[in-house]
């Protein structure tokens, strides 16, 4: 079954190390070789600098990571295809993969509009406005003060809207949660949980679930097993509890993946990397009727990709 994943962080492994080849190198989860085996036909690669980068030189640490996602990911390798527009993947042969850009982290621009308006035309379609820390358009949950979104924040969910993107809020603070589901209009958790399973900062409440739903946003489950199981190491069957609660609180139309491939630092059992997501389905199968599961897979994310109003 083909495979929708909303978020990997592979750009930023190969920034770090480029020596890596995003054809077949195996210390990346998210290589070609690895999406082809586990049938992933669109994949979101994020754009993510280190906090500890210095202010000033967070933009061009973003530009050479999309510099390498046009170089590495797709000049390389001719399956991979752009989508620079929503309307793309429809556009997708067989055996083509659809790649996506994606922004984890609002501080990657600062307080420069015209920054993020280079990222849109660079075919940013989905913006997490924090990592774990504040910056100027909100705080993050690693942040104590645990303040919403600043008035620059605002205005860049009303940009998102403008421009057919997501604003994606895993990693934002609680009271930042309830000031995008106000504003924006293309809500989505990328990569999150259930709280009520696992008690994560990372992870949505059954309040925040519902209101995503209800906004008729997403919610990614992740495989990170720290926001899986509280007690740490988890398998497949301890993620499918948060898949099971979802649908619990309505959500079996607006629930997808959101690996968080290469950027977890332990893995599900069987679930280690990309070329092992069909584990995941064939579990799911044996307890979801094969339409929900394809909803999970893929079809709820492309039901919910942004349209003009």
């Amino acid at each position: 079954m083909k495979i929708i994943d909303a978020h990997c962080d592979a750009l930023y492994r190969l920034h770090q190390n480029q020596k890596l080849r995003f054809a077949d190198s195996e210390e990346l989860q998210t290589n070609l070789k690895k999406l082809i085996t586990g049938e992933v036909y669109i994949q979101l690669f994020a754009v993510f600098v280190d906090p500890e980068v210095k202010s000033d030189e967070k933009f061009n640490v973003a530009l050479d990571q999309i510099s390498l996602f046009h170089t590495e990911v797709l000049a390389k390798n001719p399956a991979m295809k752009k989508i620079s527009f929503w309307e793309e993947i429809d556009q997708l042969n067989k055996g083509e993969i659809g790649a996506i850009l994606t922004l984890e982290g609002a501080d990657v621009f600062g307080n420069d509009i015209n920054k993020l308006r280079t990222l849109y035309q660079l075919g940013v379609k989905s913006l997490g406005l924090t990592w774990n820390q504040a910056n100027l358009c909100a705080d993050g949950v690693g942040e104590l003060r645990g303040a919403g979104l600043t008035e620059l924040g605002k205005e860049v969910v009303q940009l998102n809207n403008d421009h057919l993107v997501f604003t994606d809020v895993s990693h934002l603070s609680e009271k930042g949660f309830w000031d995008v589901m106000e504003l924006a209009d293309f809500p989505i958790a990328s990569h999150s949980n259930s709280k009520t399973i696992c008690n994560h900062r990372r992870n949505l409440t059954d309040q925040q679930a519902q209101a995503l739903f209800e906004k008729e946003g997403f919610i990614g489950v992740v495989y990170c097993p720290d926001f899986i199981k509280n007690d740490g190491g988890a398998t497949i069957s301890d993620l499918m509890k948060h898949i099971d609660h979802f649908c619990s609180l309505g959500g079996v139309h607006h629930i997808c993946l959101g690996s968080d491939f290469d950027g977890i630092p332990s893995v599900v059992q069987d679930l280690a990397d990309a070329s092992q997501s069909q584990s995941l389905i064939n579990e799911l199968l044996k307890h979801y009727k094969e339409e929900e599961v394809k909803g999970f897979a893929y079809r709820n994310f492309l039901n919910h990709r942004p349209v003009k109003g």
